[in-house]
């Protein structure tokens, strides 16, 4: 997607104005700006989806609580939060690939993946995602998905945010959920990119 560090360097600025406004009105103060970075940076985020998504790996149960009520089966584990209130996951398989989109802003699963990165945003992201699928991904994320395997796309909305269960890497038979959540990233869970494989 180019110009992706041009349309950042102005969101920023833009972001930047806007708390300055807001600050210098009264709306909010610099403390609680502070407090909603650090939420966003520490105690959500996608650190948290793949916890989630580790269990999944490692329990059947949970996985199958998972898959029928996502919102439930994370809130199970403590994830529950604004944005959060209506999570579903699909599940990667050796004949499907699944990948999130916002068509129509940037809905997001903030509990268990924090905010959403710039190009999620980005109308090139969302209108190509749906058109073009393969062909963004091995472009964009360098991300070769191959022609056997279905590619589907799940639109989120405000009634609904998508996450993906990524498919576990080869060679971690026996590994613990903490050494499985490592190998999970944001876009393994956006469906942008696989997990990492092990070590």
């Amino acid at each position: 997607m180019s110009g992706v560090i041009k349309s950042q360097e102005e969101i920023a600025a833009r972001v930047k104005a806007l708390e300055s406004m807001l600050i210098d009105q009264g709306v909010m103060t610099t403390s609680m700006v502070d407090r909603m970075a650090e939420i966003f940076e520490n105690e959500v985020g996608p650190q948290l989806g793949a916890k989630v998504v580790a269990k999944a790996w490692t329990d059947p149960d949970y996985k199958a609580k998972l898959l029928k009520d996502g919102t439930a089966a994370c809130k199970d584990l403590g994830y529950t939060g604004l944005q959060g209130e209506d999570m579903k996951f699909v599940e990667n398989t050796d004949d499907v690939h699944n990948t999130i989109v916002c068509t129509l802003c940037s809905c997001y699963p903030w509990p268990v993946l924090g905010l959403p990165p710039n190009w999620y945003k980005e109308p090139q992201y969302r209108s190509r995602v749906v058109r073009d699928p393969r062909g963004l991904l091995k472009d964009e994320f360098d991300f070769e998905v191959s022609p056997e395997k279905e590619i589907r796309v799940w639109d989120s909305s405000s009634e609904m945010r998508f996450i993906v269960i990524p498919q576990r890497p080869a060679g971690t038979d026996g590994w613990n959920e903490e050494q499985l959540a490592d190998l999970v990233t944001r876009n393994s869970m956006v469906g942008v990119g696989p997990a990492k494989a092990a070590q």
